[in-house]
């Protein structure tokens, strides 16, 4: 229900100020620069052009042991990501 609405407003977003794309953001966690917990997400629109990057344009200074995927993967299988 919730990504439907956020949806419905990215294309209203898009038909209202004739953008030619959205992003939708979302922020989960202090190290995401959350400052309070809870869920909602940013419908930006676009434009070719417009000057804004959501892309990082470097590596994070923070390494990660091991294999990520793996790791995952893991975390994804045993449920440790529901609420851990």
């Amino acid at each position: 229900m919730t990504t439907a609405l956020v949806q419905r407003v990215a294309e209203a977003a898009r038909t209202a100020l004739n953008a030619s794309g959205v992003n939708i953001l979302s922020a989960n966690g202090p190290g995401s620069q959350q400052s309070v917990p809870h869920l909602h997400f940013h419908v930006v629109p676009r434009w070719v052009d417009d000057g804004i990057s959501t892309w990082p344009t470097g590596r994070s200074a923070h390494r990660v042991t091991g294999d990520p995927g793996a790791r995952l993967a893991d975390a994804l299988a045993s449920g440790r990501h529901q609420g851990s």
